[in-house]
């Protein structure tokens, strides 16, 4: 076993197991397997993005040594960013809006990240407004991860080329369809054009929540699949190499999150519930013979 330089150099090295419990309790005549893209310190997968945009923003030159960043996150991506930032010798700014939830603010506080408020009533753009803004003036990094081609590039050298190599056999996959929940829109892009280049008898599939469907066109709306669906259709992301978008309602991520826990012993967070209902759907329909979840998080469990 290798000894690694630091913690986040292992992070690219995600399993994928078969769920044969989960398909069973299904009733699945096709085979499932999951991408477990959640090993890091916060238990998502914006671990390893956070880590792997800001080695790409050294590397073209964008972030000098020290350099504060500054993102307008509040959720896992702002946690993991965080952690990878103060590990690497980076002050974190997060801006949000001002009635983000306090219990959300005060967990990025003790992690090391400093907040500013942008006007509740301006949301979202109105803190990526201001992250701009401060960022300019005071000479800072402003990552901007919904818009910055650093993310899905990640995923074009890491997480794709990862999967590509689990899934090929003999030149071609062991599954047919890969399902990935969409949030900043990196992932499905980036793992989307890789997959892509190297066949096309593989389709992609982008899980939304069936209560907020940007990505479909439909109405959207508050939800409980924290990290998916922000409201809006993403910049990083690539509808062109989406085949098919899955709309998953809140209760049955919820469901499936607890079920596999109790089949496989994965402890998957609603987020990764919501791409297994979706994957599970796509086989039960007949639309895919044997698929792959990329799963975005973990549930923690509390131990006595």
């Amino acid at each position: 076993m290798p000894i690694y330089p630091n913690f986040y150099q292992t992070l690219s090295a995600c399993p994928i197991v078969e769920l044969r419990g989960y398909a069973a309790a299904c009733g699945l005549k096709g085979r499932l397997y999951a991408y477990l893209d959640f090993a890091g310190p916060t238990g998502t997968a914006r671990d390893g993005l956070a880590e792997g945009m800001l080695a790409l923003a050294i590397e073209k030159k964008k972030l000098s040594t020290g350099q504060p960043i500054i993102e307008a996150a509040s959720g896992p991506f702002a946690a993991a960013l965080t952690l990878a930032g103060l590990t690497a010798g980076h002050p974190v700014v997060l801006v949000m809006p001002e009635d983000a939830p306090a219990l959300r603010q005060e967990t990025l506080l003790r992690l090391g990240a400093q907040i500013r408020h942008s006007p509740a009533r301006s949301g979202v753009n109105g803190a990526r407004r201001l992250a701009a803004q401060t960022a300019a003036a005071n000479g800072w990094y402003y990552m901007d991860w919904l818009a910055n081609d650093d993310n899905p590039e990640y995923h074009r050298r890491v997480t794709g080329p990862a999967i590509v190599q689990n899934i090929a056999r003999e030149g071609r996959s062991v599954v047919d369809a890969i399902v990935i929940g969409v949030g900043s829109g990196g992932t499905v892009t980036g793992v989307g054009e890789t997959i892509k280049a190297w066949t096309n008898d593989v389709r992609i599939a982008a899980v939304e929540p069936y209560e907020s469907q940007a990505l479909g066109g439909g109405l959207t709306g508050p939800h409980g699949i924290s990290d998916l669906g922000y409201g809006f259709v993403p910049e990083n992301f690539n509808a062109y190499v989406v085949d098919n978008v899955v709309a998953v309602n809140t209760t049955d991520a919820q469901r499936a999150a607890q079920k596999v826990l109790h089949t496989d012993a994965i402890p998957a967070s609603v987020a990764s519930g919501a791409v297994l209902q979706a994957a599970a759907q796509l086989i039960h329909v007949g639309a895919s013979r044997s698929a792959l979840a990329i799963l975005p998080g973990r549930q923690l469990i509390n131990t006595l």
